[in-house]
């Protein structure tokens, strides 16, 4: 098994132990686990996937359901908007 150091400013150290206290899990357990996630191919393909496929049937959906309301704090910070 490999280890991993890496430095963070003192927000990001905040949000994760929030995050990690939220899901239970300790601050390096919880750490793991997102590398992990991230590491993991099949997640980027299906990310890949859901917003190509948003972008594709997102004029049917809209037209069939309406616009998405959107707010100002709806999106989560590091994400990219699919539409």
């Amino acid at each position: 098994m490999k280890q991993l150091n890496v430095r963070l400013d003192d927000q990001v150290h905040e949000a994760l132990e929030q995050r990690a206290e939220a899901a239970g899990m300790s601050l390096p357990d919880y750490a793991r686990k997102v590398l992990a996630e991230e590491a993991d191919e099949r997640r980027e393909r299906f990310l890949t996937a859901a917003a190509h496929f948003s972008q594709a049937w997102a004029p049917a959906f809209e037209a069939e359901f309406g616009p998405y309301p959107r707010s100002a704090g709806a999106r989560r910070p590091g994400t990219a908007d699919a539409a």
